[in-house]
């Protein structure tokens, strides 16, 4: 959809997944992400509500790294679910997943994310000339959605509306400008 062939990720042994990363810019980067068929069923929901998914691919939600967790979920959507450890290959991080692996607010409300200590992983992620322009974050409760990233969360290429549960990112890419939603 950008033009582009994604570079493998790897594999998420706990959720029984597996990904293709883009690397955007030093901190950002693009995540295509599905069940693995090559992976045994997780004993938890999968995360980002992959259980029940069968539909064509699209934006199903946005991940926010914060440099403490545990403060950013006091002042998250009460559905962000805990903040559990996740790995794949020799990256370990913490990430937000509630138990039943469903999103907060249908995805509009970002899954959390601790990396650790150290240079971020999209600094190691290949780019092939991409770039995130602008990001639109739809839903109903958008401004309560906005509210809660107050003081923690300034991007002007992200905006919150008010309107049915939706995203729209644009990307600068070698092949000239792509929207997906």
């Amino acid at each position: 959809m950008l033009g582009i062939d994604m570079p493998p990720g790897g594999t998420h042994p706990r959720m029984g997944t597996h990904n293709r990363l883009l690397g955007l810019g030093p901190s950002d980067f693009l995540e295509v992400i599905a069940v693995d068929p090559a992976a045994r069923t997780p004993r938890v929901g999968r995360w980002y509500g992959l259980d029940g998914f069968d539909e064509s691919p699209r934006i199903g939600t946005w991940i926010l790294g914060t440099p403490d967790i545990a403060r950013s979920l006091a002042h998250a959507h009460a559905d962000s679910g805990p903040a559990v450890q996740a790995i794949r290959g020799d990256l370990e991080w913490v990430i937000s997943v509630p138990a039943d692996g469903s999103m907060p607010m249908q995805g509009a409300s970002p899954t959390l994310i601790q990396w650790p200590v150290g240079p971020l992983p999209a600094t190691g992620m290949e780019r092939l000339g991409c770039t995130l322009a602008d990001l639109t974050v739809s839903h109903p409760l958008a401004e309560e959605i906005a509210e809660r990233l107050s003081g923690q969360f300034d991007d002007p290429r992200v905006r919150f509306v008010r309107g049915p549960v939706g995203f729209e990112a644009t990307f600068e890419t070698p092949s000239g400008q792509r929207v997906l939603r």
